[in-house]
């Protein structure tokens, strides 16, 4: 078309309308503290040799931090703040989506790119509770350290695999979770985890700037997403009609 080398665009012919998606995350999915707690004590007697403990970390970084898996399996030890005790930090510059190879420039199924809606070159802070910086100063005392000081690492040093830490995963949820639970779409995906932990802080009272910022979404993005994950705000409105309409 820009080239004038076709008349009229064939595409105005098609009548096909692509379905509309949901956008807002299913409030079902959402585990509380406890159930998570539950599923990464889980994790750790997953497989053989440790399997599961070395993914621990890796979904604890999705819960506790808000990461999406590409972000936490690009995490390198520089990144990381890790203090003896108190808050840490962990600066967010890279992820490392898992993708076809031969639409990566190296071939490989991961290539480091730049953060999800974000330039090359921005970084996202995001701190970290005492209960994550334990817990990532544990794995690298008993993992050590993969390529380029990555915190997450397969056996054989190479980069986490999608499906590995996705069955993990299902066989954690079995351990954890009743059958009817299991059943359910409740933490179905690692994913889960970071919508769960988003959904904690709107409803710990967060304020919704500082949690888009730890989340890596603009503010306008979160509320639409996590409207329906934000509890008691049905109440309150129900108390304001009681109000208005008793006045």
């Amino acid at each position: 078309m820009e080239l004038e080398e076709l008349s009229a665009n064939p595409l105005h012919r098609i009548k096909w309308k692509p379905p509309k998606t949901t956008e807002t995350v299913d409030p079902r999915i959402v585990v509380n503290p406890r159930q998570a707690q539950e599923l990464l004590t889980a994790v750790t007697y997953i497989g053989r040799r440790g399997r599961g403990r070395r993914l621990t970390a890796l979904f604890a970084c999705m819960y506790y931090a808000a990461l999406r898996p590409a972000e936490a399996i690009a995490l390198r030890k520089g990144d990381c703040d890790l203090p003896e005790m108190g808050w840490g930090r962990l600066l967010i510059d890279v992820s490392r989506p898992e993708v076809n190879t031969q639409w990566t420039d190296t071939g490989d199924a991961h290539e480091e790119r730049g953060l999800k809606h974000r330039g090359r070159d921005d970084v996202r802070p995001v701190p970290i509770p005492p209960t994550l910086v334990t817990i990532l100063r544990d794995h690298i005392a008993e993992f050590g350290l993969g390529p380029n000081g990555r915190l997450f690492q397969s056996e054989r040093g190479g980069v986490v695999a999608s499906t590995a830490y996705t069955e993990v995963w299902q066989e954690a949820r079995k351990l954890a979770f009743t059958p009817a639970q299991v059943a359910s779409p409740l933490a179905k995906r690692p994913y889960d985890l970071r919508h769960a932990a988003v959904s904690l802080w709107l409803n710990a009272g967060v304020p919704a700037p500082e949690v888009a910022e730890r989340a890596g979404h603009s503010v306008d993005v979160l509320l639409r997403v996590y409207a329906k994950c934000i509890d008691g705000h049905q109440e309150i409105a129900n108390r304001r009609i009681d109000d208005a309409l008793a006045a």
